[in-house]
């Protein structure tokens, strides 16, 4: 959909919550969103949903998850319902959100360093860790409404025949040894998880997608956005969204450490799992990339070689920066 047809139907879209100023668009990629104000003077973020991505059961149990997290104190987009009462609406095939605006700027972007000294970048992850621990404990405090649907970042959703992102291992960036690699690990890591799930791993509602776009930062306090992929799975997998970004810098050791550190300090946390669940994210990226981009794209080759350094780590053992090894 270009911009000029998303802002067309945004307008409309506006009326179901009783219009408002212009939308302003800030971004057209998976779901479209737009800044609104609505008639009563409330600001918040308008979203034209991805069709075919969620149902209108999951969206909503998506929206009510958020307004629990956003009553127990956590710094999350609350749903605005629309005149009708409903959270979610449809038109021209799309489903159709709001949820409260939050201030505040990115953590960062995938495509530069964590700004800031050293110290300031550890500061930020050990915060980063400590909201994801406060997530995770106020949902386990929730009690979830019969029907509450969310997709499962299980063995099936990373590794089965039809994982969540996409069968990773038939990435065309990857060259035939590096394919027989990712499936050996794609066996290895089925059998990890199975060993975790019969250990009694800590699973539940997970955000999925913590990356530095999705964490905004106002006044040194941080907020989660963006639910969109959230699910239930493997706490672990929370705090390796996090790091994924950071796997080229330099600091990678001290800001994995203080991630945990920021975690553990709130939550108990097994150690030694992040580097699986990480290579996990860059497999679903891998499979996530593929489905969207042409095999020439520079993307492909990106993530297909971070999911191989990570097969490998994890394969042999040698993930020097995971703490707790």
């Amino acid at each position: 959909m270009t911009d000029a047809e998303a802002q067309e139907l945004a307008g409309r879209a506006l009326a179901l919550w009783g219009g408002g100023e212009a939308p302003r668009l800030v971004k057209n990629r998976e779901n479209i969103v737009f800044e609104v104000r609505l008639a009563q003077g409330r600001r918040a973020a308008l979203r034209l949903h991805r069709p075919g991505y969620q149902t209108v059961a999951g969206i909503e149990s998506e929206l009510l998850w958020m307004q629990g997290l956003a009553a127990a104190g956590l710094r999350v987009p609350a749903p605005v319902p629309a005149l009708s009462g409903a959270l979610v609406g449809a038109l021209d095939g799309r489903c159709v959100s709001c949820v409260g605006w939050l201030e505040g700027a990115p953590l960062g972007s995938a495509e530069l360093p964590l700004a800031g000294s050293a110290a300031e970048q550890a500061g930020r992850m050990r915060d980063l860790g400590g909201l994801i621990a406060r997530m995770h404990s106020a949902t386990d405090a929730l009690e979830l409404p019969v029907g509450f649907a969310r997709p499962s970042w299980d063995e099936d959703g990373f590794l089965g025949e039809a994982p969540l992102w996409g069968r990773f291992w038939e990435s065309p960036a990857f060259a035939p040894e590096e394919r027989a690699l990712m499936l050996e690990a794609r066996d290895a890591a089925r059998g990890a998880l199975g060993a975790l799930r019969a250990e009694g791993a800590d699973f539940g509602l997970i955000h999925a997608d913590v990356l530095r776009e999705n964490v905004l930062c106002h006044e040194g306090a941080l907020a989660l956005i963006d639910f969109d992929d959230s699910g239930f799975g493997f706490r672990h997998y929370d705090l390796a969204t996090a790091l994924v970004q950071s796997l080229e810098e330099p600091a990678l050791p001290d800001l994995a450490a203080a991630l945990v550190a920021g975690y553990s300090a709130r939550r108990p946390l097994a150690p030694g799992r992040l580097a699986l669940f990480v290579m996990l994210r860059c497999c679903a990226s891998a499979g996530w990339i593929a489905s969207r981009a042409g095999p020439q794209d520079a993307r492909q080759r990106f993530y297909a070689g971070r999911a191989v350094r990570m097969a490998l780590h994890v394969l042999d053992g040698t993930a020097p920066w995971e703490p707790g090894l």
